[in-house]
């Protein structure tokens, strides 16, 4: 089988090993593809695998020999799924890899909102403190996380981890998600979805973009959050009105917001939240750990490995 990785960058700059999928057939990596070198990199290819690289209708018409696609990623939305069927290729994705890094990162986000370590850090360094009349200073208000409330959106692998470590934190956790959970564990909440952003110190988004999502966080929600209220996404960009929420922001309607996701990535001058009030903003990382890279490793191999033996697994198409 010919393998060909089209923008392998992502997943492994260099601290990864491809030894084991190379095992599995004649192997060509690419760290990066744009769309005009997709055809002569791909005509030959049996086996493909994308991270970010669209592979629509039009592309497979051009790639005959074409017969699985893999995802090395859990979001599948740069494959047409169903012209891939239609001409008989599988699609697979890569579940799960990221739970734990993920839910780790939006506490990261929180933290860095609640006692701006990264701030007070840099403060120190530009001497702020050493020509401090006191022995200890704040530029910011400072924020205890225990009995605040928490409102995760989605309540999947993600969700569920990130109420796990809230409620180490001492949060009152609830969640809002597309079906009522019957099976709740103790002392986590289920809520409307605009009581969850009316009562909640804290929103943070674990849900899939779909049509019903897409600007879920948009102009009325912003309205019905606390002016003390934070919001936080390590989803998909396109779940708020990024335009709404710098206005929210920069009006101290909200005090403060922290995406790891944006609707364009990365993401062009023109963008609101770039010059926000209290906006931090992160490369998409939350994904990136080394750990969670290996699983993505792991399991990207592993759905070439199922598929070359007749019984793919993560199929999606």
């Amino acid at each position: 089988m010919n393998i060909v990785v089209l923008d392998g960058h992502t997943l492994n700059p260099g601290d990864l090993s491809w030894a084991e999928l190379q095992a599995l057939g004649s192997c060509e990596i690419h760290e990066r593809t744009r769309p005009d070198q997709l055809h002569a990199r791909a005509k030959y290819a049996e086996i493909l695998l994308t991270n970010k690289v669209p592979l629509r209708s039009e592309q497979f018409a051009e790639l005959p020999k074409l017969k699985y696609v893999g995802v090395t990623a859990t979001g599948y939305n740069i494959v047409d799924v169903a012209a891939a069927s239609a001409r008989g290729i599988v699609v697979t994705n890569a579940p799960a890899y990221g739970t734990q890094s993920v839910a780790q990162m939006t506490f990261a986000l929180l933290l860095e909102l609640t006692q701006n370590v990264g701030l007070h850090s840099r403060r120190v360094r530009e001497g702020a403190w050493t020509s401090s009349p006191d022995w200890c200073f704040w530029d910011r208000l400072l924020i205890e996380l225990e009995g605040l409330t928490l409102g995760i959106v989605g309540f999947g692998r993600i969700g569920q981890a990130v109420a796990r470590l809230g409620t180490a934190f001492g949060m009152r956790v609830q969640v809002a998600t597309r079906t009522t959970p019957t099976d709740l564990p103790e002392g986590i909440h289920a809520v409307g979805i605009d009581e969850l952003f009316r009562s909640s110190d804290v929103v943070t988004l674990h849900c899939p973009l779909t049509p019903e999502t897409n600007k879920l966080v948009n102009v009325e929600r912003l309205a019905l959050m606390k002016p003390t209220a934070f919001l936080i996404n390590t989803s998909r960009g396109q779940l708020v009105d990024e335009t709404a929420l710098a206005e929210a922001l920069d009006q101290r309607r909200l005090a403060g917001a922290a995406l790891d996701v944006l609707s364009v990535e990365p993401p062009g001058n023109g963008n609101p939240l770039l010059a926000a009030a209290n906006c931090l903003l992160t490369p998409h990382i939350a994904w990136a750990t080394r750990a969670a890279r290996e699983r993505l490793m792991r399991i990207s191999v592993r759905n070439v490995s199922t598929f070359l033996s007749g019984r793919p697994e993560n199929v999606v198409s």
